[in-house]
């Protein structure tokens, strides 16, 4: 046994860890609840100088995957993390990197499938990677987490094959655990080894001489042997292909016995494919996947004490199928209830329901097996509810399949007599047609006029989101969306992107809208809405309903326009009649705080630390409303809260230009006091501030056509963009002298965009 050392830590702090260990090239990532995590603690470290990964972040899940490919087909090391719907955003990806034999390890913190949105862990996610060709390592605890990651690596290199080490969010992923890890990273390094790759001139030339490259991995870096990976085929080479990735598969069978004893040798841990507890002589049997399994042992234990001869057994691996295990810890039981923590809707059970009743066939005497399905959105799962699904499981009429732990609700018959409750009346167009805000188009200028729109007389405008949502004191994005929503009159469908904004308001059974409200994903928003948009105009057409305008705004922030860009460009491409409205609050606020390609170049994030090797955010802001523009479609805006009766008319343009000429984009710089760590109460100065140093110019773009509303320089009220940044601790560290090409570099950059906005602002052609 190796010198290792206590550690009390998470699965997500241990799975960091091993990463740091192993010292990975590349990882790719991006950041989803309750994964998020593992790249958090790995920025921490890489801050301190802990290790050399080149953290990558994404702007979404699919090019997290992709980066993770590329890495992996260079011979890099390469790691990732995700959950839930990020890992199905990815999921086209796996196939590629299992069916081009490219090795790597992805740890998934299991979550809930939406919608509706649920963060909480079940294991609803895990099962879509079971047809994927990755191998999966399932860790019911922090200990497992942090040794499987050992294991997975040196794994997926002997096999060429990727893995998955899975665990369950908020149990394995957030608790801590008393665990051991190497004193020394050296020791988890000489147990991996090194990996051999082809443009090694150390190793290259044993792949000239192995037709196989049996102990060296091929890479795109190698200019003396270039290889094509991926090819393009058709049969009979496509079912060959798959066939060697069955016998990889076979192979990773026998491999897994190997490593597990090896790494026991090494940790005085023993690791395996299945386990059970008190199963040798159980007659009834629970199977269970992951963190419940220790719950489960205790249920068994007061089992016992009434002379029920019960035991619980679980997996360690799902791919390959340790089937020929399983059915060894299960050979005495009579009766099995396999408890999923997810279900194939439709099968009569979840995924290992379905293989584990195909695996027991084969016993001289199959078990009878029951199917529950339990922990649906991270329901908890206490001894008394395993004591339960036993103690049903001994009935000799207990049903085949059913859901264990469903609240009952009010059958439909009844709900026809019973009152719905109503918190507020909706609004109508009436309620909202108050003349605030007026625009014309003026054909001899091409441009919107507005008149109206002044601060006495929205206030004459009723809320559209009522009082009582949940956002921080401070937050910008009510702020802004009811600002937003002031200067447009008349009905109103809002769809909301995953974020805060729509966390806060639509807790489930209560909505703060009193207006139709529609949530999709962070990627699709805009191609979702745009569908409302031509439906709407469908049926218009087609008679099926009343003449009159609607406005249909997309609300988006919290890091929704880096995922949900590719969506936002294909819908103005499109030119679709709707409002893009973006609440910019510079990171992925609703998942603390990771930085979003919108944070100020050297903010501290928790994906973008400040320490002795690094000053937070390595690159500049980027600029949304300028990608937008460049789609060409009819009006672009920037607006601020400091501004407020710009924002309105701004608005107000929007509405008049999405329902007449096309797709509108609007930008706000939205404040969040929690992560911008400044005063909820001085927020409006902060933003102020930002315009004011030319970091967010307020400016226009109709048509084409470039106005600039505000020039601070001409008001007498520039600032130097330092000034700004000490307003907000996520930046004041920039205020010392070791930083201070930092602020020049951001500084310059700023100048240099407004010189060139102003520019246009002056060109009668831009």
């Amino acid at each position: 046994m190796e010198e290792q050392k206590i550690m009390y830590d998470s699965g997500n702090e241990l799975a960091a860890y091993a990463a740091k260990q192993i010292n990975y090239h590349v990882m790719g990532y991006y950041p989803i609840t309750p994964s998020t995590q593992i790249a958090e603690n790995l920025d921490v470290m890489r801050a301190e100088g802990e290790h050399d990964i080149e953290l990558i972040a994404a702007e979404g899940e699919h090019s997290a995957a992709g980066i993770c490919y590329g890495a992996s087909a260079a011979g890099g090391r390469v790691f990732n993390a995700t959950s839930a719907n990020g890992l199905l955003y990815a999921l086209e990806q796996f196939p590629v990197q299992s069916g081009t034999r490219m090795p790597m390890v992805m740890n998934v913190a299991c979550r809930t499938i939406s919608g509706p949105l649920c963060i909480k862990g079940d294991h609803s996610d895990i099962m879509y990677m079971l047809n994927t060709g990755w191998i999966i390592l399932f860790a019911d605890e922090p200990q497992k987490v942090y040794d499987f990651n050992l294991v997975a690596l040196k794994l997926a290199e002997a096999v060429r094959l990727p893995v998955v080490v899975a665990f369950d969010g908020f149990f394995t992923s957030h608790q801590k655990r008393k665990c051991f890890v190497f004193s020394d990273d050296a020791v988890v390094q000489k147990f991996i080894g090194p990996k051999l790759s082809s443009d090694d001139p150390n190793t290259s030339a044993f792949a000239r001489e192995s037709s196989t490259g049996e102990n060296a991995f091929y890479s795109l870096l190698d200019f003396d042997h270039p290889v094509s990976i991926g090819s393009y085929m058709n049969e009979p080479d496509v079912i060959n292909n798959r066939y060697q990735l069955h016998l990889a598969m076979e192979e990773t069978k026998k491999k897994l016995p190997e490593l597990f004893e090896e790494y026991h040798a090494l940790s005085g841990r023993a690791l395996s494919c299945c386990e059970g507890y008190r199963h040798e002589d159980a007659e009834l049997l629970l199977f269970v996947l992951g963190s419940s399994y220790h719950t489960a042992m205790e249920a068994v234990d007061l089992l016992r004490e009434e002379h029920i001869a019960a035991g619980v057994v679980t997996l360690y691996v799902l791919r390959p199928f340790p089937a020929k295990e399983l059915r060894t810890l299960c050979r005495n039981a009579k009766t099995i209830l396999i408890a999923d923590r997810q279900d194939s809707y439709g099968a009569g059970g979840g995924n290992m329901t379905l293989e584990i009743k195909a695996a027991l066939q084969s016993l001289p005497q199959p078990p009878r097996i029951l199917s529950r399905i339990y922990g649906l959105g991270g329901k908890d799962f206490f001894v008394e509810d395993a004591v339960a699904l036993l103690r049903e499981a001994q009935k000799p009429d207990a049903g085949d399949f059913d859901y264990y732990g469903v609240t009952q609700g009010t059958s439909q018959k009844d709900a026809e007599h019973t009152p719905q409750p109503r918190y507020f009346k909706p609004l109508t167009a009436q309620d909202t047609a108050r003349g605030i805000t007026s625009c014309h188009f003026n054909e001899s200028t091409g441009r919107m006029e507005v008149k109206g729109g002044l601060l006495n007389q929205a206030t004459a405008m009723p809320m559209r989101i009522a009082p009582g949502h949940g956002a921080c004191p401070g937050c910008g994005i009510p702020i802004n969306v009811n600002l937003m929503l002031k200067g447009i009159e008349g009905n109103v469908v809002i769809l909301f992107q995953t974020g805060c904004g729509m966390v806060v308001t639509t807790g489930y059974p209560k909505t703060a809208f009193r207006v139709p409200f529609l949530h999709n994903l962070f990627q699709n928003g805009a191609a979702t809405l745009s569908g409302v948009v031509e439906v709407f105009h469908q049926k218009q057409k087609r008679g099926e309903y009343p003449e009159g305008d609607i406005t249909f705004l997309m609300v988006s922030g919290d890091g929704g326009m880096d995922i949900g860009m590719g969506s936002a460009l294909g819908t103005a491409l499109r030119n679709h009649r709707l409002i893009i409205f973006e609440y910019d609050n510079g990171g992925y606020m609703n998942t603390g705080y990771q930085l979003s390609y919108s944070t100020p170049m050297g903010a501290r994030s928790s994906t973008s630390h400040v320490g002795k090797e690094q000053y937070g955010k390595t690159f500049f802001h980027k600029d949304t409303p300028e990608l937008m523009a460049a789609a060409h479609i009819p009006y672009v805006a920037t607006v601020a809260e400091s501004n407020p009766v710009d924002f309105i008319k701004k608005a107000a343009k929007a509405a008049a230009y999405s329902r007449e000429f096309g797709t509108a984009y609007v930008k706000a710089l939205s404040a969040c006091p929690l992560n911008w760590n400044d005063k909820p109460n001085e927020e409006r100065a902060v933003i102020g501030a930002a315009v004011d140093c030319c970091y967010f110019p307020l400016y226009e773009i109709e048509r084409g056509i470039t106005t600039l509303n505000y020039d601070p320089e001409k008001q007498g009220k520039k600032i130097p963009v330092s000034d700004w940044l000490g307003m907000m601790g996520r930046t004041k560290h920039l205020q010392k002298e070791q930083y201070r090409h930092i602020v020049e570099e951001i500084q310059s950059e700023v100048d240099r965009r407004f010189a060139r906005l102003a520019a246009r602002a002056e060109h009668p052609l831009l």
